[in-house]
This record gives structure tokens, sequence and C-alpha cells, in this order.
């Protein structure tokens, strides 16, 4: 199996765990936007640590080569968790502000897909290619989501307040999603995916305690949701996005995460009672459509191989 089928596949797991975690989303959805982040970055940060204390190896701390060398990659990986966490800990609560402010969640959901376009236009301003058939699969990315989220439910897109945080919350992601291209080759993918729920948690719960009235006996009602959202979505989703990202194209990663949505409407048909609509299941066979042809090998590829 070749990485970059391996990475493909550990994303789309990564889209999996993550729509699932949307049942589980909408139980907690009582906390205030900063509470609610603030534990479950925190959270998944803990549940990470187990993970680095059983697979974390000692070296020749004798080899001054050795030493200096894990010395830079130190640096690194702290520079990257504290970036990543930075544009996570934004990016998450943007999105929760705008649901906070009452924005649909079919339009909030097509909104934050966005980022499968911004993303490789923010990639062309750092030097970065995309193969000209990507763009076809992100054209009918959006389409998709769009069939998936706002066809046949007779609204106007309108841009109001929620809207904004939201188109703001694609914008962070997709920043998120180049800083991980970047940093995630350079470091161990669990250790910068412990250090950035850190780095976001600590910044959402002392935003929390500025700006919000945190209730414990409302906190501990969300526990269930929480640890989950917190272990898995966040603790194993984001980790496996950091280690799947080493060797997949960044515009065909966003592309299989966007799967998220898809995997959000299936568990919710499964464990809610969730009925598609004929616009649903159009925008659900467009996306898988698209993701496929993404991951077909290029004419180059094919030759080598």
């Amino acid at each position: 199996m070749s990485k970059k089928l391996q990475s493909d596949l550990l994303l789309l797991l990564t889209a999996m765990i993550w729509g699932s975690a949307f049942v589980a989303q909408k139980a907690g959805a009582t906390l205030e936007p900063f509470t609610y982040n603030g534990i479950r970055n925190v959270v998944g940060a803990i549940a990470l640590i187990p993970v680095i204390l059983i697979f974390s190896r000692g070296g020749d701390s004798s080899d001054p080569a050795a030493y200096t060398r894990k010395k830079a990659e130190r640096k690194t990986l702290i520079k990257g968790g504290i970036a990543c966490g930075i544009a996570l800990g934004i990016a998450s609560s943007l999105q929760q502000f705008g649901l906070y402010f009452d924005t649909d969640a079919g339009k909030a959901g097509f909104i934050t897909t966005l980022y499968i376009v911004i993303v490789p236009i923010l990639g062309l301003f750092l030097g970065k290619r995309v193969r000209p058939i990507i763009w076809l699969c992100v054209l009918m990315g959006a389409v998709g989501f769009y069939f998936l989220t706002m066809a046949g439910k007779g609204e106007g897109f309108r841009l109001q307040t929620g809207d904004f945080f939201v188109l703001l919350c694609a914008v962070a992601f997709s920043c998120h999603i180049l800083i991980i291209d970047y940093f995630s080759p350079k470091c161990d993918g669990v250790k910068l995916s412990c250090i950035q729920f850190l780095t976001a948690g600590i910044g959402c719960c002392v935003l929390m305690f500025i700006f919000e009235s945190p209730d414990i006996g409302e906190i501990l009602d969300c526990w269930g949701p929480i640890l989950y959202a917190g272990v898995l979505s966040s603790g194993v989703g984001y980790t496996l996005q950091i280690i799947g990202q080493k060797h997949a194209e960044p515009t065909s990663a966003t592309l299989i995460l966007s799967l998220e949505s898809v995997f959000a409407v299936l568990t919710g048909i499964v464990f809610a009672g969730e009925k598609l609509t004929v616009f649903e299941v159009i925008g659900c066979v467009i996306i898988f459509i698209a993701v496929i042809i993404a991951q077909l090998p290029s004419k180059s590829e094919r030759l080598k191989g």
C-alpha cells in the first residue's frame, strides 16, 4: 500500500469520526462557545498524553549531534503546535459563535465547506501547484455541498451576523490545514496534536472566564458529549488528520475531510432517525464522485507505475 493511499484512508477515517461526532455535539450545544471548546480541547490533549508516553522512545543523549537535532526538532514541534492550536481555537470558536447567532445549520455547513476552495487559493500564494483536475473536483465538491445543505430549502443566501462568523471560520480552517501541511512532516504527529489541543484549550478557557459564565452543573450535565468530542473527535480525529496529511495533497485532503458532512448525515439517519431528501442524496453522490476523481493518479504517476 502506497504512503499516499495510507494517508487518504486515515483522512477518510478522520472524516467518519468527525461526522459521527455531530450527534454528540448537538447534545452539548447548551454550553457557551468558549466553554465548550475550551473543555473539549483540554480533554483532547489529556487523552493523548498516555499515547505519547507509550510510544515515546529515548535516544542516545551522549551523542552531541543527536542532542542538537532533537533540540531543533523540539523547537519546531512547539512552534508548530502553538501555531496549529491558535488556528484551531479561532476556527472552532468562530464556528460556534456563528451557530450561536442562529445561523441555519445547513447554511453554516455550506459556508464552512468553502475551505475546500480557499485552501488551494491560499496555497497559490505559498507557491503550491494544483493539478487542473483538482479544480474541477473543488467545484464539484462545492456544488455537492450546496445540494446537501441548502438546495430545496427555499432560503436565499444572505450574509447575516452568524453567516459572517462562519465565513471567517472557513478562512481560519483553511489556514489550519495549511499550517498542518507545513509542520506535520517535520514533527511527531501525536505530540503536535497534543500541543495544539492544549494551546486551543487554554486560550478558549481564558476567554471563557473573561467573556462567559461557566456553570459547573451545566458542564457536568454535558460530560458525555464533551468526552466523546474531546477524546474521539479531537484526540483521535485531529491526530489522524495530522498523520494523514504527511503524504497527502492539501487540496485532496480537504476534499476527503469534507466528507465529514456526508458521514454526519449518514450517522444522523442511523442514530437519530433523520431522512435524506432527494437534494441531499444528489449532494452526497456529487461529493463522492469528486473525491474519487481527486484520488485518481495523474498521467505521470500512471507512467511511473
